[in-house]
């Protein structure tokens, strides 16, 4: 049976619905995250082995990738995050609990600011740079790091959407990711299967949320 394909206002409305049936944020982050990891490591061997580039912005979708942060140290990868701001500016309560665990976890490196220059060389990069909230043109330093994920040579790996396509016309912004791997969570939202070509692999993982939620929206 094929699923269903939703708005973003559908999702947006069914995660509010199942969070105040109790069923919080902070775990349907944390089963994203967590579903996310399962299927990155399910494609790349000896993740161990592997330096991992963790780009995140400051909303909920950088929020998924504070916590395949966390999940991809405890399988023992070299995980490097880069924070696109400063951590006060963090926007959710859910992304900033996770940054904080991060702070206490010397297995992953915290890279933040607005202006970065690194050398590094990763085997695989997770953007987790915007989701579904994009408007207008992209600056920086996303901009920037959005040019970097491009011009790597390496498994690019989105988490909800590549970062510039918007998921619920499939249209992009000025600047936009192209992946290897996209995986996106509870349901398929409209405009992201019409961009394979960006979203490289494409796989939709439920993450918890009880199926009442959908109850009046769906």
């Amino acid at each position: 049976m094929k699923d269903v394909e939703i708005t973003v206002d559908q999702m947006y409305n069914i995660e509010n619905k199942g969070h105040d049936m109790g069923f919080l944020k902070k775990f349907m982050m944390e089963n994203a995250g967590a579903a996310a990891v399962r299927r990155l490591i399910g494609n790349i061997e000896n993740i161990e082995s592997k330096n991992i580039l963790i780009f995140v912005g400051l909303g909920n979708n950088g929020g998924d990738g504070l916590v395949m942060a966390r999940h991809l140290a405890g399988y023992g990868a070299k995980v490097t995050v880069m924070l696109l701001g400063s951590p006060e500016k963090i926007k959710t309560e859910e992304s900033n609990w996770n940054w904080s665990i991060l702070q206490k976890m010397p297995s992953v490196k915290l890279i933040s600011g607005d202006s970065f220059e690194f050398d590094f060389k990763p085997d695989v990069i997770v953007d987790g740079i915007l989701g579904t909230g994009i408007s207008g043109d992209i600056r920086e330093p996303y901009a920037s790091a959005i040019n970097f994920i491009n011009e790597a040579n390496c498994y690019k790996f989105a988490v909800d959407v590549p970062s510039g396509l918007d998921p619920q016309t499939g249209e992009t912004a000025n600047i936009y990711t192209k992946c290897d791997m996209t995986v996106t969570f509870h349901k398929m939202k409209q405009g992201i299967p019409k961009r394979k070509d960006l979203t490289g692999e494409l796989f939709t993982e439920k993450i918890g949320i009880p199926p009442e939620a959908e109850e009046g929206i769906l």
